[in-house]
C-alpha cells in the first residue's frame, strides 16, 4: 500500500529535521519554498518536491504539515488567497505544530471541518537537535480515531507522542508546558543574578542545584548556555517565549483564572523583547538580566573558573 503524500510548510530551526525524517521513514514530500533557501534545498537534494505556494502544497498533498512561528502565520497560510482552504482538497489532514493560540485553532478547525479537511495540532517539545534525531516530544489534538490513523507518521519525527484529546487539546498542553518552561528561565535569570551579586560564583550556584533534585532537562539546557557559554545549547528565541506566554495568558483569562506568575514571566520576556533581544535564545535571557541588575555574567563565569562549570 503506498503511503500517503505529505507536504511540509515551515522547513526553519525544528521543521528541517522533521521533513528529513519523513524522507527516510519514505513518505513522498511537498515542501514550501522560502527566502532561506538552504533548508528548503537540502530537503528537495533529499527527494522532496517543492510547491511555490501553501495552496499548491495542499493540492499535491494528503496530510499537510505546518511548523511556523504563531498563530497569525498560521491563520495567513490556510485563509489566504493562495492558502490551504483555497486548494478546496476535501479530506486533507492538516497537522499544525506550531506553539498557537488555541482560539485560533478552534476557529480554524470549524473552517476546515466546513470544508471537508481536518485539522489536528501536534506542538512540539524539545529543541531542533531531537527534531534532526526524530525524537521530539509531541501533544496531539484529535479525535481517537484520526490519532490512530496519524500515528505512524507522527512516529517518523517523535518519540514521545501523547494523545491530549480532541483538536485544541495539543496546543491547550503546550501552552502549560510552555508556561512552566518560561517560568524557569525567568527564574533560572533572576536567582543567578541575585548569587553573582550577593557573591556567590556561577559555578557555586550550577554545582549546588544542578546536583540536587531541582535540576531537570530544562535545567540543563538553559545551564549549558549561563555557565557553559555553549550559544547552541537551546536554539528557542525570546520572541517566541513570549509570544507563548501571551497566549498563556489569553487563555488563563479565558479560563477565569487569577495568572500572577504568568504576569511576571510575561513582563521578563517582554522587558527583553522591547529592549531588542528577541532574536536571542531564550537561555541568553540570564545575560539581559544579569545586566539590567549590574552583572557580566560572562564575565562572572571567567572569574569564576573557566572551563570548571558542569554543564
Amino acid at each position: 500500500m503506498s503511503k500517503p503524500t505529505i507536504g511540509f510548510i515551515g522547513v526553519g530551526y525544528m521543521g528541517h529535521g522533521m521533513a528529513k525524517n519523513l524522507i527516510a521513514s519514505g513518505y513522498p514530500l511537498v515542501v514550501k519554498g522560502n527566502r532561506n533557501r538552504a533548508p528548503v534545498d537540502d530537503l528537495v537534494g533529499q527527494g522532496a518536491q517543492e510547491g511555490a505556494s501553501a495552496r499548491e502544497v495542499a493540492e499535491r498533498s494528503d496530510i499537510v504539515h505546518l511548523c511556523l512561528s504563531n498563530s497569525a502565520q498560521v491563520e495567513a497560510v490556510i485563509r489566504g488567497e493562495d492558502g490551504i482552504l483555497a486548494s478546496g482538497n476535501a479530506g486533507l489532514v492538516v497537522i499544525d505544530t506550531t506553539t498557537a493560540d488555541p482560539t485560533s485553532t478552534d476557529a480554524l478547525a470549524a473552517e476546515l471541518e466546513a470544508a471537508g479537511m481536518t485539522l489536528v495540532d501536534a506542538p512540539l517539545g524539545r529543541t531542533p537537535k531531537e527534531a534532526e534525531a526524530g525524537t521530539l516530544d509531541t501533544m496531539v489534538g484529535a479525535s481517537a480515531e484520526m490519532f490512530d490513523r496519524l500515528r505512524p507518521v507522527i512516529e517518523c519525527w517523535a518519540g514521545n507522542i501523547t494523545h491530549a484529546g480532541d483538536t485544541g487539546a495539543g496546543h491547550r498542553m503546550k501552552l502549560i508546558m510552555n508556561f512552566i518552561s518560561m517560568g524557569y528561565a525567568a527564574l533560572y535569570s533572576e536567582a543567578l543574578a541575585m548569587g553573582v551579586k550577593s557573591g556567590l560564583t556561577p559555578q557555586t550556584i550550577h554545582r549546588v542545584i544542578g546536583s540536587s533534585r531541582m535540576s531537570n532537562g530544562f535545567y540543563e539546557t538553559f545551564m549549558a548556555y549561563a555557565i557553559g557559554r555553549d550559544p547552541e545549547a537551546h536554539k528557542f528565541t525570546i520572541q517566541n517565549g513570549a509570544k507563548d506566554t501571551r497566549y498563556a495568558a489569553s487563555m488563563a483569562r479565558d479560563a477565569g483564572i487569577a495568572n500572577l506568575l504568568g504576569a511576571a514571566i510575561a513582563n521578563s520576556f517582554q522587558l527583553a523583547e522591547s529592549a531588542g533581544h528577541g532574536g536571542d535564545y531564550v537561555p541568553m535571557l540570564a545575560d539581559i538580566v544579569a545586566r539590567q541588575n549590574g552583572v557580566d555574567l560572562a564575565e562572572a563565569v571567567q572569574a569564576g573558573g573557566e572551563g570548571s562549570a558542569e554543564t
